[in-house]
């Protein structure tokens, strides 16, 4: 379990590590680039660089930590990839239902499968599922979260690489969204940015604008209109 600079979490889970490219967010995945230079620094846990690796030693590590902390579950892979067998889904997500100290943020681009695996289950209130909408056409993303009975049901909207203005927000309870950051980001636009806020004030949804990204993300911050947005779902 590690600490993360992520802004929207405490800590990154990682019982699985590895994963591949799945739609256009994942081009300059930024979890692949810090796989290759573990993988270069012989981390065992990268034996496989960022081959799709299960670590059975890490399935409860949440047990043993008591301070309640918010956690991103596998953010160095995709709980819901293919390549990960069912019981090992099984076995984490029994974790987080044991782990009712902590919030689990659970951010998958494969959606399907992680409908057909709780679409029969009610979610406990500490485990949040959310889905990645970079582009409009990945509505179908958002609809099948829709279906899941959870308590939080999010979406990540970054890299943002277009408008999702006509996409239907109804139902989802916290959205994040940012420009894409490193030498190769992708611009984002100011209106798409401003489109996901307004779409969000009028559902009274929470909104979160991580950063706009660029080679230079620290310089180019996080306002947006002179504002920072960085609500959170805890009272929805």
């Amino acid at each position: 379990m590690n600490k993360t600079k992520i802004e929207w979490t405490d800590k990154t889970w990682n019982p699985i590590t590895g994963c591949d490219q799945e739609s256009e967010g994942c081009k300059n995945c930024y979890a692949k680039k810090m796989a290759n230079r573990l993988f270069s620094m012989k981390n065992p846990r990268y034996i496989n660089n960022f081959g799709l690796t299960v670590h059975e030693d890490l399935f409860d590590k949440p047990l043993k930590i008591k301070q309640p902390s918010i956690i991103f579950v596998c953010s160095m892979s995709d709980l819901f990839h293919k390549d990960v067998p069912d019981e090992a889904i099984e076995k984490i997500y029994n974790v987080m239902v044991q782990a009712k100290q902590h919030i689990f943020q659970v951010l998958t681009k494969r959606p399907e499968r992680m409908y057909e695996f709780l679409k029969d289950k009610k979610v406990p209130d500490n485990i949040w599922i959310g889905t990645s909408v970079e582009l409009s056409k990945y509505q179908n993303r958002i609809d099948l979260v829709k279906k899941i009975n959870a308590k939080v049901k999010f979406l990540s909207c970054e890299p943002l690489l277009g408008s999702l203005k006509e996409n239907d927000f109804s139902g989802i309870d916290w959205v994040v969204t940012g420009g894409e950051s490193g030498s190769k980001a992708r611009a984002v636009d100011k209106e798409w940015v401003r489109e996901i806020r307004d779409k969000c004030k009028e559902k009274n949804i929470p909104f979160f604008f991580k950063q706009w990204g660029g080679w230079n993300k620290k310089k180019n911050g996080h306002e947006l209109d002179g504002k920072v947005y960085k609500e959170m779902p805890f009272n929805k």
